[in-house]
């Protein structure tokens, strides 16, 4: 039951987070185990995104639901570069874990939400975004010293490296045709 207890306690904290109470940080485990937790709950939900999503036309091979997954973990890494990013830019120190593992328990809902709202048609996937973009925000906010306008610049980057980072993968797989 300590996945049940940590997903109940990851959701709780969230919506502390979104009301901007400092109990937030009581309810993840801002440590290195922490994140690993964090990391396998979302591997464990985007290999059973691939599995639902290829339910119709049979489960891929091993390289295809490693690729699937690759693709689906392209958000961590969004939220890591933007992260260290915008340290770099604010010169800033100290752990990064008090963001990383609210994020990616962040991150592991939005890829559930995500795929619900595709189902309904791709312009609706926007509000996850836009919704995404307020948490990251708070979360900014609250875990860390970064003004106003830092914390809104790195919502920004992350949904828009989100984005960008599909964008461009989709870019790079689809052949190119001759506007002749």
């Amino acid at each position: 039951m300590k996945l049940w207890t940590t997903l109940t306690d990851a959701v709780t904290g969230w919506i502390a987070i979104a009301q901007g109470d400092p109990a937030w940080r009581g309810r993840f485990a801002l440590s290195t185990p922490g994140l690993t937790t964090a990391l396998a709950i979302f591997a464990f939900v985007a290999f059973l995104a691939i599995a639902f999503a290829s339910m119709s036309i049979g489960m891929p091979s091993a390289a295809g639901v490693l690729v699937g997954m690759f693709v689906l973990a392209l958000p961590v890494t969004a939220l890591v570069v933007a992260l260290v990013g915008t340290r770099i830019m604010l010169k800033t120190g100290g752990t990064m874990l008090p963001m990383l593992v609210p994020g990616i328990f962040l991150l592991t809902a939005f890829l559930l939400l995500e795929g619900m709202l595709a189902m309904i048609g791709g312009p609706v996937v926007m509000l996850a975004w836009l919704a995404m973009g307020y948490l990251l925000f708070q979360l900014a906010r609250l875990a860390t010293a970064w003004s106003f306008g830092s914390s809104v610049a790195f919502a920004v980057l992350t949904v828009a490296l989100l984005v960008a980072m599909r964008l461009a993968l989709y870019m790079l797989t689809t052949p190119a045709v001759s506007p002749v």
